[in-house]
């Protein structure tokens, strides 16, 4: 029953935890968020959607505001630079949940004067302290604490850019939010006690997202929240469940083993009177009794895991997670594992009924006495509800009906092939085995097809095993290739961003008089989405993302695009024709666009739609020429929108430079010395970028082997189960070999010729199905290329095989033990 407690163990463990992150978001969701209602824009807020707070304030209404923005924090004291993520805050912020500082009770210092609250790690990176001057762009400050905790906050953020917190008063002092800059505005509502905010909101909130600005109530938050966790829980908890009928398959097994050494107790039964059903009765209530054991072994063990997850996971989380016992998932893991291994358990069970009185005094076999019909009607219901029950928990894991139904299917066709597998395997063995082999070679594979063979069972077992095992590497792999492939083809590794245009000559002469070069030079305008083949934004019903329509994100966004002459490194062409010659040379009266696959499809426009962009308030029609694919995780410039260069003549532009430094301490001195020339352009050194994304995979990666190999955990007693299904057969196949003068060496090869055979069946069949597998998660969940890595993959076949071959004959230890007289005083 470990396999089955495994499964359980799983499920409890990612049940009550996902529980206790819903719960806790429940509990801290005005603090998660700040407030009861957040709006957010990507530019100022507009004068109108101002004056309504100014109404809303008159009713009771607080608002606090909070302006993020990037920025290079230099430390004059060590000379340190490093790019950061800066928010201007007012004295009211936040409405709920408190910020912690150290030293403590810093927090109110905040707003006495031009002063500065960062994250530890900035303090690390710059060498500095607290009491150090810290500028940003034209503005000083005092650093006056360092940050211990704040609402909302996830400890991986500060890897990718360190938080400071300043006074909003003085944001305008940096002189960083110039035309263009990358900044994002949001104002936190607090209501009057009692004041629903879905309510609240309703009557004005078309009127404020019409002004481009995104309107979000606690209430979304949770159900954002709590849907991403759920979604997270049920991927993950697929495993578990992928498990837990790869246990059932355990107890199957075992359960087959232990009625065989039951016959002869069964047959005793029969002959003191014990009707067929009355045998039936007290070894169901048995393995229902084990089965119980067994899921609540699993619940205990999941419990525990569950108050360990959130030691392992706070980086990723943004809450403080307060773990409790789940009674819900507690009972669902046991219900669910009693019943998996009790219908698993009733299959080989059934057999019970055809064991006779007679047998006392006869001695079948055990394949013999235990094989059913086909047609048996009771075999019939059992595997029907074998069927609908993995059906049943697909569609309690499932979000919808499409997807319970497909992995059921590949569950399934899993199980099909693996069987077809072995069956092939038996075949083979009969109609290829030639007389002139060894015997020891030929006795083997004899065995593949001999009554009572262990061939299905043990394929499964393994063929499951080898199957999770290389379907979680190979997606594992895949994944963490996107952003090595990516960042060894990315040709700069410093980007320079939010440089004006009459800063960009500067900028590029500095780099390149320090003897580096300056790999890219893209002009960035913004703008948005003003009409759609003639029908303006402001008129449409956009749709929820994903849905079939027009996507309200990707209509109200800003964007920022680009234009040049031709496809950069990172872009393939997939539909239509870049720009031609008369495009490249002049305007016409409907411009040229490239635009990226995956926005169209959001957008629902194809070739030939024309879009109308607002920029800076001058419209500008565009037809769409060619759609293509970007791969963002390049670390250079990207861009949903490609425009010819000649539509965007004249409108204001900002500049991305990207530089090649092969010199580490050639970055920070550049990066020095553009800050003191530039103030205003902030810079990112990618190959930190890139070492915190490793860190971040890194730690992805561990959970995906810790999956990985908890299905192999699971897989092992599973194939012991198989093995020891036959040991009677065996013991007694092995007592004739004793008898008719075969030494124990004889009989070891005899075992590893039939489990060599096994091993390399269900180690290929594993390894071809997670290659279907994977390909299919890859392509279709995580949408990216499929390269299979055939070497490591056909190292986990071998792997298996090995196991194989070591539990095999730790299993056969009873053959070599048992001796002839003994054996035969069975008989």
């Amino acid at each position: 029953m470990s396999s089955i407690s495994l499964g359980v163990a799983a499920l409890v463990a990612i049940d009550s935890f996902s529980a206790n992150i819903i719960q806790s978001v429940k509990d801290q969701s005005r603090a998660l968020m700040g407030g009861d209602v957040s709006f957010n824009s990507a530019t100022p807020i507009p004068p109108r959607v101002d004056s309504l707070f100014d109404s809303l304030a008159r009713h009771g209404v607080s608002f606090a505001r909070v302006t993020t923005f990037p920025s290079m924090a230099v430390v004059p004291r060590t000379s340190g630079t490093r790019f950061a993520q800066v928010r201007g805050v007012t004295d009211n912020y936040p409405f709920y949940g408190d910020i912690v500082t150290e030293p403590a009770g810093r927090w109110p210092l905040l707003h006495q004067g031009a002063n500065a609250i960062v994250d530890p790690a900035l303090l690390t990176s710059l060498d500095a302290k607290v009491g150090d001057t810290l500028r940003l762009g034209f503005g000083t400050f005092t650093i006056v604490a360092s940050i211990r905790d704040v609402p909302g906050a996830a400890g991986i953020a500060e890897m990718l850019g360190p938080r400071i917190f300043i006074p909003a008063r003085y944001v305008a002092e940096t002189q960083l939010l110039v035309f263009g800059s990358t900044a994002e505005r949001a104002v936190l509502a607090k209501l009057p006690k009692g004041v629903d905010p879905d309510k609240f909101v309703k009557p004005f909130k078309k009127r404020v997202e019409d002004q481009q600005v995104r309107v979000r109530t606690v209430t979304q938050t949770e159900m954002a929240t709590a849907d991403a966790i759920e979604d997270l829980s049920n991927f993950i908890g697929i495993v578990g469940l992928v498990a837990l009928l790869l246990g059932g398959t355990g107890v199957a097994s075992g359960v087959r083993a232990f009625v065989a050494r039951k016959i002869d107790t069964v047959a005793v039964l029969r002959c003191l009177g014990a009707s067929s059903g009355q045998v039936l009765a007290i070894y169901v209530a048995q393995a229902a009794a084990m089965g119980l054991v067994g899921a609540a072994a699993g619940a205990a063990l999941g419990v525990a895991v569950q108050f360990l997850l959130p030691r392992v996971l706070t980086d990723f989380l943004p809450i403080d997670v307060r773990v409790a016992l789940v009674p819900s998932a507690v009972l669902t893991g046991l219900a669910v594992g009693g019943w998996i291994a009790l219908i698993f358990a009733l299959r080989p069970l059934l057999a019970l009924r055809n064991v006779s009185p007679l047998q006392t005094l006869r001695r079948d076999t055990d394949a013999e006495v235990l094989r059913m019909r086909w047609t048996d009607a009771p075999r019939i219901i059992v595997n029907a509800a074998m069927i609908l029950s993995v059906i049943a928990i697909a569609l309690e894991r499932a979000r919808t009906i499409r997807q319970a139904i497909g992995m059921s299917g590949a569950t399934g066709v899993a199980i099909l092939a693996l069987a077809a597998s072995a069956g092939f395997l038996s075949w083979a063995a009969r109609k290829g085995l030639r007389t002139r082999w060894p015997y020891v070679i030929r006795q083997g594979v004899a065995n593949l097809y001999r009554p009572g063979n262990q061939t299905r069972a043990v394929t499964l077992a393994l063929g499951f095993g080898a199957f999770l095992v290389s379907t979680l590497y190979l997606v594992q792999s895949n994944i963490l290739r996107r952003f090595t492939v990516a960042a060894s083809e990315s040709r700069g590794n410093v980007v320079f961003f939010d440089v004006q245009q009459d800063q960009q000559a500067g900028l590029d002469s500095l780099v390149r008089r320090r003897g580096y070069d300056v790999v890219q030079v893209a002009p960035v305008v913004t703008m948005r989405i003003f009409a759609i083949n003639g029908k303006r934004v402001s008129d449409m019903s956009p749709v929820a993302r994903g849905q079939r329509g027009r996507a309200s994100w990707a209509l109200r966004r800003e964007f920022r695009s680009t234009y040049r002459d031709k496809p950069a490194s990172s872009e393939t062409i997939v539909s239509g024709k870049w720009f031609g010659e008369q495009a490249l040379k002049a305007a016409s009266d409907t411009g040229e666009i490239s635009l990226e696959d995956e926005i169209a499809k959001e957008l629902n426009v194809r070739l030939g739609d024309v879009i109308t962009w607002n920029v800076q308030g001058v419209e500008i029609p565009t037809r769409i020429t060619s759609l293509r694919t970007v791969v963002w995780t390049r670390f250079e410039p990207n861009f949903f929108v490609v425009f010819a260069p000649p539509v965007l003549k004249g409108a204001p532009t900002q500049f991305v430079l990207l530089a090649q430094v092969k010199d580490p301490t050639g970055v920070a001195l550049l990066q020095r010395a553009v800050v003191n020339r530039f103030p205003n352009v902030s810079s990112i050194d990618l190959t930190a970028i890139k070492r915190t994304v490793d860190r971040i995979v890194g730690k992805v990666s561990l959970a995906i082997r810790f999956m990985a190999l908890f299905s192999l955990a699971v897989a092992i007693p599973v194939l012991f189960s198989a093995v020891s299904a036959t040991r009677r057969e065996r013991v007694r196949e092995g007592v004739l070999l004793k008898t008719l003068g075969a030494t124990r060496g004889q009989i070891a090869r005899i075992l590893l010729a039939e489990y060599s055979l096994l091993g390399l069946l269900g180690g290929l069949t594993g390894m071809l199905l997670s290659l279907a597998g994977g390909w299919a998660v890859v392509r279709y969940i995580f949408k990216t290329a499929f390269v299979p890595p055939i070497a490591p993959v056909a190292g986990i076949a071998a792997v298996v095989v090995g196991l194989t071959l070591l539990i095999g004959l730790l299993a056969g230890r009873d053959v070599f033990k048992e001796t002839p007289i003994a054996a035969l005083r069975d008989v």
